[in-house]
């Protein structure tokens, strides 16, 4: 099979790294990809939402598989647009219709799906900028902190927890009035907060059969104790430690069915990856966000962890077949430490040379933003290089981890050397 896979980060190169040992692989195109994809596939230039150059070169280089890493070419429609091509409609495309992929695109479409299919989640209303007064009004119904969320996308960085009631009308305002997230916060959900433990599930469907594929958890702030900025994610575990068979059973039932039976009564076509962002509160899963995509850096514990061919899974979904499949898991616990710039998630440089990466040992190094410079990677993003480690446990694998990102070097170059510290209590 000659494979396409759109993106460029952490998570892709981790796709790559797995697609690439499947026999039925022959041909890895990467766009536009990263130094590490570089290294075991082919990079390719293309704008990711650019479709018709994705059609041009698809058909130019006889592509018989799409798979889409993150979200904006979904919500974007690149699933529709393959399917409504009579030159494009037998290559199958790894992701939901546009209409699914609402379940990111949209909070409020989320929020909506998950009240009609009667699948636990927070309270919450939405609001635009001529109902911001009555947004207020809201805020004053709900316990402290107060949950505000962009309803559009906004890179993983558009939910804010406040604490004071002035300061979360302010910042309401803010969204919807000032464009604070841009028109991804043209309209703001407000949710009642929860409290508990949070983690993520990982389910792959053809839209009527599904896997459940290995739990993590990330870590989301920039400063150690969880404090500071959100990121895209400093770090992840999997399996997470406290999920035992009781709550994944609950997880399964209340969440999973409920959601691809739900995809099937709405008339959605689904095909790809649902990642449901969990919270824990007393034994009891609730659900925070929907996701379309594999979520990064988990990709990066989660993929490793899977002893089944991904493309023969892939395949399996493109045929509605992923029943016939037997899904192994590697049961060694995974960890992952993402190393960023200096100044991330704000400025931060780009172009410093990354020095021992020929000096890793029992690690697995999964480029995130890095490109190739003169025959020299170098930095090319906020979250440059995700460090993947196997063990027993959660500890013995982020140890190894740390030990080699200790042997990696580039200018300010930041890490969290606290991943895992929540899960050892």
């Amino acid at each position: 099979m000659t494979i396409l896979l759109l993106g460029s980060g952490g998570r892709e190169h981790a796709f790559a790294w797995k697609m690439i040992q499947s026999p039925l692989c022959d041909t890895l195109f990467v766009a536009p990809g990263n130094a590490g994809t570089a290294e075991i596939a082919t990079n390719v230039n293309l704008n990711i939402l650019d479709f018709e150059a994705i059609k041009t070169f698809s058909l130019d280089e006889k592509v018989t598989m799409v798979v889409v890493g993150p979200e904006d070419p979904l919500v974007h429609g690149i699933y529709d647009f393959f399917k409504n091509d009579d030159d494009l409609k037998h290559i199958p495309v790894i992701g939901p219709s546009k209409k699914g992929a609402q379940l990111e695109g949209s909070k409020e479409f989320a929020k909506e799906f998950l009240i009609k299919h009667n699948i636990p989640t927070a309270a919450y209303d939405s609001f635009t900028a001529e109902t911001v007064e009555k947004g207020c009004e809201f805020l004053e119904t709900l316990q402290p902190p107060y949950v505000l969320k962009a309803d559009g996308l906004a890179a993983g960085k558009g939910v804010l927890i406040i604490h004071d009631l002035a300061e979360a009308k302010t910042e309401l305002r803010n969204m919807l009035v000032h464009a604070k997230f841009g028109a991804a916060s043209s309209k703001v959900v407000i949710e009642e907060f929860l409290d508990g433990i949070e983690l993520s599930c990982f389910v792959l469907t053809d839209g009527k059969n599904y896997k459940i594929l290995p739990t993590a958890k990330d870590y989301k702030r920039i400063g150690e104790g969880d404090t500071g900025l959100n990121t895209g994610g400093m770090g992840a575990v999997s399996p997470v430690p406290y999920v035992d068979a009781v709550l994944m059973e609950k997880i399964e039932t209340r969440i999973v069915k409920p959601t691809i039976e739900g995809f099937q009564k709405d008339g959605i076509e689904y095909k790809g990856f649902v990642f449901i962002g969990l919270i824990n509160v007393n034994n009891e899963p609730i659900v925070i966000e929907y996701n379309v995509r594999m979520g990064d850096p988990e990709t990066e514990v989660v993929v490793p962890r899977m002893k089944t061919d991904l493309v023969e899974l892939f395949q399996a979904v493109a045929n509605e077949k992923l029943d016939e499949i037997t899904l192994e898991i590697d049961p060694r616990s995974a960890t992952t430490v993402m190393v960023v710039s200096g100044g991330y998630p704000e400025d931060f440089m780009k172009g410093m040379e990354i020095s021992g990466l020929d000096k890793v040992i029992d690690s697995i190094v999964f480029h995130a933003g890095t490109r190739m410079n003169n025959g020299a990677v170098v930095s090319n993003g906020g979250r440059v290089l995700a460090v993947t480690s196997y063990g027993d446990d959660f500890q013995e694998a982020i140890k190894k981890s740390y030990q080699n990102i200790d042997k990696l070097h580039f200018d300010k170059m930041y890490f969290r050397k606290d991943i895992g510290f929540d899960l050892l209590s």
